[in-house]
């Protein structure tokens, strides 16, 4: 399958030339050519020119090499994990043909071990290091083809009511009883944040005066916010301004896909980072607001 970019993706990867990767693998240039009429190996053509993503063609040989994409078990297409707004919109613009079943980035985990999921979006904070979606911090360290592929960095803070009636301006404020916090449910990574929040700021999350029931999604929680169930909540720039909400920023995360090796190279994923790499993808996430997608695509872990 084909990996297609342009000049702006290009400044964020390492490329091989044709003979390059020949060489890389092994293989006569001619025999590297007939990958690519058929499409087994990822490259891009730019001003005529092939060129094969290191990083890419590290997945295609390893994939390879492993012997196994034919003989396991099918893998649903299912992207799991958290729920990401830009994420969304992409995937059914894109025709990924995966169906979303996004209850929390620990969620999206647990799905991709048992092998009920192709994908999940991670956004999984660990509170001690601040250090983003790592494997063994998140029982994910003994899948020997685990592959993450970065998304994007995203703006977190909380969304207030319009005009901030309440008057908050930082996590302090939320202490004492004064507010009505929603809060996301317990797999969900922006609550795993929110609690790390609480805790820089000395704020004792038994003393905060919370919704009733949790927030299975970004826009749930907007919704309470909106129709007055509650003052504020944690969760994405982009959720705030879809819904009319004022914003305050407070970090900016990482938000990552895992999977395995071989789904790298369904066309549900390749189509979803090819539209990635087009102009109507990155106006839609200025547009959005709150995202640095400059490394959207990059490989973060390779087991």
């Amino acid at each position: 399958m084909q990996v297609k970019t342009d000049s702006d993706s290009l400044m964020t990867q390492s490329f091989l030339t044709t003979s390059e990767v020949a060489a890389y693998l092994r293989l006569k240039e001619r025999k590297v050519y007939d990958l690519v009429r058929q499409g087994q190996i990822p490259c891009t053509k730019v001003t005529g020119k092939l060129l094969f993503p290191r990083q890419a063609v590290d997945l295609w040989l390893l994939n390879h090499m492993e012997g196994d994409q034919h003989t396991s078990r099918p893998i649903p297409p299912v992207l799991a994990g958290s729920n990401d707004p830009l994420l969304d919109w992409a995937l059914r613009e894109a025709n990924a043909d995966l169906a979303m079943l996004c209850h929390g980035s620990g969620d999206g985990v647990r799905l991709l071990l048992e092998g009920r999921a192709m994908a999940a979006g991670l956004h999984l904070v660990d509170r001690a290091t601040g250090e983003y979606n790592k494997p063994l911090r998140w029982g994910l360290g003994g899948m020997r083809d685990l592959v993450l592929i970065h998304w994007a960095r995203r703006q977190q803070g909380l969304l207030l009511a319009p005009g901030n009636p309440q008057g908050i301006h930082r996590v302090r404020d939320l202490a004492g009883g004064k507010v009505v916090v929603v809060r996301r449910q317990p797999e969900a990574g922006a609550d795993t944040l929110f609690n790390l929040l609480l805790d820089r700021d000395g704020v004792d999350p038994r003393g905060l005066r919370e919704a009733p029931g949790r927030a299975l999604s970004e826009d749930d929680l907007a919704l309470d916010i909106r129709e007055g169930r509650a003052d504020c909540g944690l969760a994405v720039e982009a959720a705030g301004r879809r819904h009319g909400l004022d914003f305050i920023p407070l970090h900016m995360e990482h938000f990552d896909i895992a999977m395995r090796r071989r789904s790298f190279f369904e066309p549900s994923i390749q189509n979803l980072l090819r539209f990635a790499a087009t102009e109507r993808f990155r106006e839609r996430a200025r547009t959005m607001g709150g995202y640095d997608i400059s490394a959207l695509g990059r490989v973060v872990y390779n087991a």
